[in-house]
C-alpha cells in the first residue's frame, strides 16, 4: 500500500516537505531545520534521479540529515574553535588588571593584604610587605590577584 501511495507521490513530494520545513526555520529560529528542509530536497532529488522506493528513499533522507545537521553544526561553530585564537579580554576588566601598578591598602600579612583599585578593594596574595608598598599584579585566581613587589 504504502509503495502504491509513494509512487504516486515520489521525489517531488520530498523537495516540497523539504521547503516547508525549511520555511519552518522562519518561525522556529535556531539553524537546524534548514538542515532538515536541505536533505529532504536532496533526498527528492536523489530519488528523482534514481527512482527510489520509500524504504530506501527514508534510508537516503536519514544518511543526508546526519551529514547536513553534521556540516551545519561545523559552520556554525565559535570562530576561535576554528582557529585556535586565546578567548579575547574584550569586556574582561579583571583581566586588564594584569602589569598595572598599585599601592597596597592593607598590609600582606601571611601571604595575604588587599589593594584599592579605584572604586573597589581587591584581596591580593604575594610576599608579606606592609601597607602603602607600591606592587605590580603578575596574575589572578579567580577573585584574588598575585601580586609583587614593583
Amino acid at each position: 500500500m504504502l509503495n502504491y501511495i509513494y509512487s504516486g507521490l515520489g521525489a517531488w513530494t520530498w523537495v516540497v516537505v523539504g521547503l516547508l520545513v525549511m520555511g519552518l526555520e522562519l518561525v522556529v529560529p535556531g539553524a537546524f531545520m534548514i538542515w532538515l528542509g536541505l536533505a529532504a530536497v536532496a533526498t527528492g532529488i536523489a530519488a528523482a534521479l534514481f527512482d527510489l522506493g520509500w524504504q530506501a528513499a527514508m534510508l537516503v533522507y536519514a544518511v543526508f540529515a546526519l551529514a547536513a545537521v553534521g556540516l551545519g553544526r561545523w559552520l556554525n561553530r565559535d570562530p576561535r574553535q576554528r582557529t585556535n585564537e586565546p578567548e579575547p579580554e574584550l569586556n574582561r576588566s579583571d583581566r586588564a588588571l594584569i602589569g598595572r601598578s598599585l599601592r597596597l591598602e592593607t598590609a600582606i600579612i601571611d601571604g595575604i593584604g588587599r589593594v584599592r583599585v579605584d572604586d573597589s578593594s581587591w584581596r591580593v596574595t604575594g610576599p608579606d610587605m606592609p601597607a602603602g608598598e607600591r606592587v605590580r599584579v603578575i596574575g589572578m585566581d579567580g577573585a584574588t590577584l598575585e601580586v609583587e613587589p614593583e
